[in-house]
């Protein structure tokens, strides 16, 4: 797998102790050095208000790295090579304890790139920002990640955008979302860019309805205060599966260049069909996990009888568009499901006519699916004869290309998301992350549906932990003559 190497660069982490550095930033910083992708002088700084020193911080990322990294990847030479890079600042990030300290562990080292990641809670964006202004941090080439939530509403959303223009400028943010990083989302553009055969058929008179579905089978254990504050709508659909459809349904940007394929994107979602109020029960549906089992329901898990958040939502969305009028867009998310999937699947219309009379009568549209999650992978399924004497009978096969099969023939690993996200903010690469307009224009097109569900009084509906969601969502589609997939693989 061919590597391509970054120029040196200080990479600063806020929020270098918590549980997303743990689980995801150092040990893809650890993966992309031992790819040879990290120069030597580079330098990770870990930020927190935790006491610690570096020594402290670097036996935080050793543990981090053996509980979080392959076994096989670990070494002793890599390992050591790695914790000296890693530096350490206590620093407060509400006020202004550590801040000298950073600029002159920072001195000297100007005119390399400089990257300030804020894995940190939301509520610290304009703190943080307002003191890398305020401590000449705010320099070029500095870049600013942004971890979602993005705000969670229109207006914060805005807010949240004059912050981050306050003292850096649209190329200098990089609002990451991981599901842009995955290998199978970024093969979605080349499947329909670089290649001919499916460009004619992607439109509305080919197409009979498109499904993006991310299930999850684990509750919000550990997340439970949050995500009573948040969410499917504000955790999932507003941002993950809003770019899943974007990528899908955007026109051809002329380059592929960072703000033309935004720029695509952009008009997708202004595209997008408002669901009022008088639409609101015909195009979404909202539930709830309930105790099934050993597995216990969404009330226990968030340690609220009362409320009224959904953990699964299902919508259909429509795009006002040539391409796309007329065909739907179905969306569906959820906590305790059967199992754990991720895939966009592009269902294409029956043929005209068939002319296998009653063998042919139990055959559907050919169906294009691409899986994020468990195993990557891109499969197209296609009708054949079933082989053998007898006549005519017909099935469904699938043409199946795993990337783990066909394309990681060296035996390397496919690089997690955030090995990828983390790179292409150091090289300056914007085209996997969100610009404004785009968060503003997705919370605008959320808040409607917000606003609706709020005025309508109607609580989540209830389904089995370990099911494939509420009667209800069934129903959201069935009415339209179609069915979901099921969630499984």
């Amino acid at each position: 797998m061919k590597t391509i190497p970054v120029p040196d660069f200080d990479l600063v982490v806020f929020g270098a102790t918590g549980d997303l550095s743990k689980r995801k930033l150092i040990p893809a910083l650890y993966y992309r050095m031992i790819a040879g992708q990290i120069p030597p002088g580079s330098r990770i700084i870990g930020s927190s208000r935790r006491e610690m020193d570096k020594n402290s911080f670097r036996l935080f990322a050793k543990q981090a790295l053996e509980e979080f990294v392959k076994p096989d990847k670990l070494n002793s030479k890599h390992l050591q090579s790695f914790l000296e890079i890693l530096d350490f600042v206590r620093m407060d990030a509400s006020g202004d304890v550590g801040w000298k300290q950073l600029a002159e562990t920072l001195e000297g080292s100007r005119d390399r790139v400089r990257a300030f990641y804020l894995s940190i809670s939301p509520g610290l964006f304009g703190p943080v920002l307002e003191r890398l202004v305020k401590y000449g941090f705010a320099i070029e080439p500095t870049r600013v990640v942004v971890e979602k939530p993005f705000g969670r509403d229109f207006a914060s959303a805005q807010a949240l955008n004059r912050q981050l223009s306050n003292g850096f400028r649209e190329s200098q943010i990089y609002r990451i979302d991981h599901y842009l990083g995955k290998e199978t989302v970024q093969n979605l553009m080349a499947l329909r860019f670089a290649n001919s055969l499916f460009e004619p058929l992607w439109n509305s008179r080919h197409v009979d309805h498109v499904q993006i579905t991310v299930a999850e089978d684990i509750g919000v254990e550990g997340r439970g205060e949050y995500y009573d504050q948040s969410g499917a709508m504000r955790d999932m659909v507003q941002n993950h599966l809003m770019q899943l459809l974007c990528l899908t349904a955007m026109e051809p940007p002329n380059m592929f260049e960072a703000d033309a394929v935004r720029d695509e994107k952009l008009k997708v979602i202004k595209a997008l069909e408002p669901i009022t109020p008088e639409d609101i029960a015909a195009h979404t549906v909202r539930g709830q996990y309930r105790a099934n089992g050993e597995a216990q329901s969404y009330f226990d898990d968030v340690g609220n009888s009362d409320s009224r958040t959904e953990c699964y939502l299902a919508l259909k969305a429509e795009i006002a568009n040539w391409r796309w009028s007329g065909t739907p867009f179905y969306l569906r998310t959820g906590k305790r499901l059967r199992s754990r999937l991720t895939e966009i699947v592009v269902i294409f219309k029956d043929t005209p006519h068939s002319i296998f009379g009653e063998k042919g009568s139990n055959l559907h549209g050919n169906a294009l699916v691409m899986r994020l999650q468990p195993d990557e992978a891109i499969t197209l399924q296609m009708n054949i004869k079933d082989p053998g004497p007898g006549g005519m009978r017909l099935r469904e096969v699938s043409l199946d290309m795993s990337f783990k099969d066909q394309l990681n023939l060296d035996g390397a690993e496919m690089p997690d998301a955030y090995e990828r996200l983390l790179m292409d903010v150091i090289r300056g690469d914007q085209t996997l992350f969100m610009r404004g307009d785009e968060v503003e224009a997705a919370w605008k097109w959320a808040d409607s549906i917000l606003q609706a569900w709020s005025k309508s009084g109607h609580p989540p509906r209830q389904y089995d932990a370990g099911s494939s969601g509420p009667e209800d969502a069934m129903m959201l589609i069935h009415r339209d003559g179609r069915r979901w997939r099921d969630i499984q693989l």
